[in-house]
């Protein structure tokens, strides 16, 4: 007969064995760092639950702006980070951050703005034009300013228009730091025009008085990348289910899992990463 010390030990190791065996199991999970748009919208309601049922990875997201989110990933606190800012994705990759970079899928931005149209803009398909009338009536306009992908192109699209908006801005122009809601209901709140990504616009609920005054500019296009977050800058990042969530994404029954949402029948998300398979 084993002695009351062996059978202890044994049953002590088998404890041991069968936690670090939990402890696997519950750490098959990972940190995703992505933009507002893409939680806000309802995307990851409807594709986590799909990628999780067939993987058995728990995804965790945190939802930030896209400058944040690259941060999050450069301090190792991510492992993939899915955003909307191409040239900043780049540079992430550039500097060591990122692994590589896919294009997943895209949308565009529209020009938000009250029904009393102040500027006169709407129906209007030229986004510097509309800009441009935004700035010379000094319209109410709310920018995100929290250096999201959102903010980043707003910025780009007032450059575009030939407008310096950090010397033209004044009391027509509000930075309030916050996400799309906020903003959108920021411009609710001020009969003001916003910038917002279209998914995140359709999937509002607060719209009072706003409507799209401005859409179909090709500059509005809106591309969304991933990235692994490079494991050789920080190890504790889980590099393989992380590319897991990366390849499922870009497969075909990820793309089409982001084709298939939609609100009210309009899709909000159209899915191009076939070319980066190619």
């Amino acid at each position: 007969m084993l002695s009351r010390r062996l059978f202890t030990a044994i049953a002590a190791f088998a404890m041991l064995a069968v936690g670090g065996i939990s402890a696997v199991a519950q750490d098959k999970s990972i940190v995703v760092a992505s933009t507002t748009s893409t939680q806000d919208s309802g995307l990851f309601d409807h594709i986590l639950p799909l990628f999780e049922a067939e993987t058995g990875i728990d995804v965790r997201v945190v939802a930030q702006g896209t400058g944040q989110a690259l941060d999050t990933g450069r301090r190792g606190d991510a492992d993939v980070v899915f955003v909307h800012a191409k040239a900043q994705e780049e540079k992430f990759i550039e500097e060591g951050f990122g692994v590589k970079r896919f294009d997943v899928m895209y949308n565009d931005f529209v020009l938000i703005g009250p029904k009393s149209d102040p500027a006169g803009i709407r129906g209007s398909t030229d986004i510097a034009a509309a800009l441009t009338a935004i700035r010379t009536k000094e319209a109410p306009f709310v920018s995100r300013g929290d250096k999201s992908g959102t903010h980043s192109a707003e910025l780009r699209l007032w450059k575009e228009a030939g407008i310096d908006i950090a010397s033209a801005k004044g009391d027509w122009y509000r930075e309030i730091g916050q996400g799309m809601g906020a903003a959108l209901n920021t411009a609710g709140a001020m009969d003001a025009y916003v910038l917002s990504d279209r998914g995140t616009w359709l999937s509002f609920k607060n719209r009072g008085e706003l409507g799209i005054v401005v859409e179909g500019d090709k500059r509005l296009f809106n591309q969304y990348g991933v990235m692994l977050v490079n494991p050789e800058k920080h190890p504790s990042v889980k590099a393989d289910l992380g590319q897991s969530f990366i390849d499922w994404l870009i497969s075909p029954e990820g793309q089409e899992a982001i084709g298939e949402y939609e609100i009210d029948g309009k899709q909000l998300f159209f899915p191009n990463a076939e070319r980066e398979r190619s």
